[in-house]
């Protein structure tokens, strides 16, 4: 048995690879093949577009896929959502669509925009916006780049970001935020209800989180005097309580712990001048909770 996975083809193509790296899989893509191939005989990958995959999860062409939550709800798709992973193409955290208009127009809000022409991609989601807001307004497909639509073409947008630079290099205003979005791996139901399919989805998602936990976290190790113990341990912050191991000479303990690598420049120092002796830092590719 297998289970065929979808792979998003695009913005979150090479951010997904990479993370099922971290994970412990290795995926090979090809210019020339929709279907990468990957290091798990029990998994068979196809390439699709973000914005299609909820759809074809949903009718079975596919066992289980990843996308962002937007395209999940944009196509009403009838899903298992297996897991959160708040990863995205520039950073490892959420995106918003937002509704945005030229920085020189007269619309600060979005009952400004009553009769206007909104141009965004997310069309459906868009219209359920407005009607929560009480406001009509004409939503018009856009093909693609949204941004520089207004004021000519359209009066507003709603647009995916992620920090803004976009837009304001195009001088628009953010009005409000439309969604709040992340990928997701979501599951066909049928195959969800599989007992061989979940597992190996619950598998995945395990090892997939793990990679997301360990992301931006290395692994330090030092071995310190007991008498100097009380001092490291008051400048070494952790996930949680560091592992304290007595070494062969009963005077010494080795001390092993998980710290954000953005700090580790700081501490490694003060550890030293606190009597750490043998001091090592080294990568995590996974922190399974």
């Amino acid at each position: 048995m297998t289970l065929k996975l979808g792979i998003p083809k695009g913005s979150l193509e090479s951010a997904t690879i990479d993370l099922f790296r971290r994970a412990g899989f290795n995926i090979v893509t090809s210019s020339r093949s929709y279907f990468p191939s990957i290091d798990d005989p029990e998994i068979e990958c196809m390439l699709i577009r973000a914005q299609e995959m909820a759809r074809y999860v949903e009718d079975g062409v596919l066992d289980a896929g990843l996308t962002g939550r937007d395209w999940v709800e944009e196509n009403e798709a009838q899903v298992e959502t297996v897991a959160d992973l708040v990863y995205a193409k520039q950073s490892f955290g959420k995106v918003r669509w937002v509704l945005a208009a030229p920085e020189t127009s007269p619309y600060r809000s979005v009952e400004d925009l009553r009769g206007k022409i909104i141009a965004t991609e997310l069309v459906c989601t868009t219209k359920r916006y407005l009607a929560s807001k009480g406001v009509h307004a004409k939503v018009e497909f856009s093909w693609g780049a949204t941004e520089v639509k207004p004021p000519e073409l359209a009066d507003a947008i709603v647009e995916v970001t992620e920090t803004g630079s976009s837009l304001r290099a195009n001088k628009l205003r953010i009005l409000d935020t439309v969604l709040e979005s992340n990928t997701q791996l979501i599951a066909n139901r049928e195959a969800w209800g599989n007992d061989w399919k979940r597992r190996k989805l619950e598998d995945i998602k395990m090892l997939l989180e793990g990679a997301m936990n360990a992301l931006g976290k290395v692994g330090l190790m030092l071995n310190v005097l007991k008498t100097d113990l009380p001092a490291i341990l008051s400048a070494l912050p952790a996930l949680k309580n560091p592992t304290v191991s007595q070494l062969s000479d009963d005077a010494w303990v080795a001390v092993n712990t998980i710290l954000e690598e953005t700090t580790v420049r700081n501490i490694i120092p003060r550890l030293k001048e606190a009597g750490a002796q043998g001091i090592v830092e080294y990568p995590l590719t996974k922190i399974v909770m």
